[in-house]
């Protein structure tokens, strides 16, 4: 018996070719056909993905918008009902609890999404610091989600959604109550592949259903079952943050270079921020940047990274981009070194190999 947790779908893995692996504790599929093939479908048609094991807590009561301006980086008085914002949470020193998701079903009611490796640390820390009359609940046990993203999501989910259109649902939009062949669920235009597309939530029980006939609508269309490797790649091309990677307690929002999810100018304060305000004000220590190799070889997390025998760094993902065919990486690097096509080393198999500091992101969709 496997100690792993699973998610409602792990059943039907098998049945589309899906390949498992340990995912921070979870047994999640790495790959369907080949990571390849299913960071194409995303690029240019569309994939879907089992997400379920991300964690969903329920933020109600009067004080609930005066908690999250404490908790986040983000401004949440901004988000109008339906619309959705991408924030993080500090620590005191500045550090990264975690990035996450927050979407306003209506005043004083709101839904968190935080990654899976972290919901027992998350709940921990928001519940250690509620105040006033804010209600928390923990919704991951009873939500599934699934991720449909590339150019054709719209068409291809759209066929499912009946009377709703879902055009009307805008970028970081979401909407509630969406009936998908009879099952509800929250529909939201949201993604971590840097390609249009929707994330769905509903019931455990209606993955399955759900998952298959996403999967039979988008036939004719070349949409693909994805597993994590995608996801990752995908992620990692747009320039997408991976908290244990780019985001951790030790790296602050600020040097992960997702400064505009940190709004120092909001009127409330919140846990972390002067930390923060200093790192802006004085120059972050250092910052993540894009990476290129000049020699062969591909650099990968943790590698370290040199500039005249000085350690200035280390890779926090690198690979070989499906789309671009380039060895590329984001290193955390001290800041003197991040100028755009400064030469560095990476060390990889104990051999100092030559790269540049290049642009992010690597990819961008291109405009509709």
């Amino acid at each position: 018996m496997s100690d792993l947790k699973r998610t409602p779908l792990f059943d039907v893995y098998k049945e589309y070719g899906g390949k498992t692996i340990d995912f921070g504790g979870w047994e999640l599929p790495v790959q369907f056909s080949s990571i390849k093939d299913e960071h194409e479908a995303v690029r240019t048609k569309a994939g879907l993905f089992d997400v379920s094991h991300m964690g969903e807590f329920e933020v109600k009561g009067t004080d609930s918008l005066a908690f999250l301006q404490k908790m986040m980086t983000n401004d949440v008085s901004k988000l109008k009902d339906g619309g959705a914002v991408y924030t993080a949470m500090c620590y005191d020193n500045g550090g990264t609890v975690d990035d996450l998701l927050i979407y306003k079903i209506e005043e004083n009611h709101y839904l968190l999404v935080v990654n899976a490796s972290n919901i027992d640390k998350d709940y921990n820390w928001i519940e250690d610091h509620l105040e006033g009359d804010v209600q928390l609940l923990n919704l991951s046990e009873e939500t599934s989600q699934l991720a449909l993203q590339g150019p054709l999501a719209e068409t291809v989910l759209q066929k499912l959604a009946g009377e709703v259109n879902l055009s009307d649902i805008g970028f970081f939009k979401f909407q509630t109550e969406v009936e998908l062949n009879g099952k509800k669920a929250l529909v939201s235009r949201t993604g971590y592949t840097g390609e249009d597309g929707f994330e769905i939530y509903c019931k455990p029980e209606d993955a399955v259903q759900l998952w298959k006939d996403i999967l039979e609508a988008g036939k004719e269309d070349g949409v693909l079952p994805c597993g994590l490797g995608a996801r990752d790649t995908l992620r990692f091309e747009a320039n997408l943050a991976l908290y244990g990677q780019e985001l951790s307690p030790e790296i602050s929002p600020l040097e992960a270079g997702i400064g505009f999810a940190v709004k120092l100018n909001k009127e409330a304060d919140f846990i972390g921020k002067e930390v923060l305000k200093n790192q802006k004000e004085n120059g972050l220590p250092r910052k993540i940047v894009g990476i290129e190799m000049i020699d062969r070889g591909i650099p990968r997390h943790g590698y370290p990274v040199y500039k005249n025998d000085e350690l200035i760094g280390e890779i926090t993902t690198g690979t070989q981009s499906p789309t671009l065919k380039r060895n590329i990486g984001l290193a955390l690097l001290k800041q003197e070194f991040t100028s755009l096509d400064t030469e560095v080393e990476v060390e990889i198999r104990g051999k100092r190999l030559k790269a540049f500091v290049v642009p992010t992101p690597f990819y961008k969709k291109e405009k509709k």
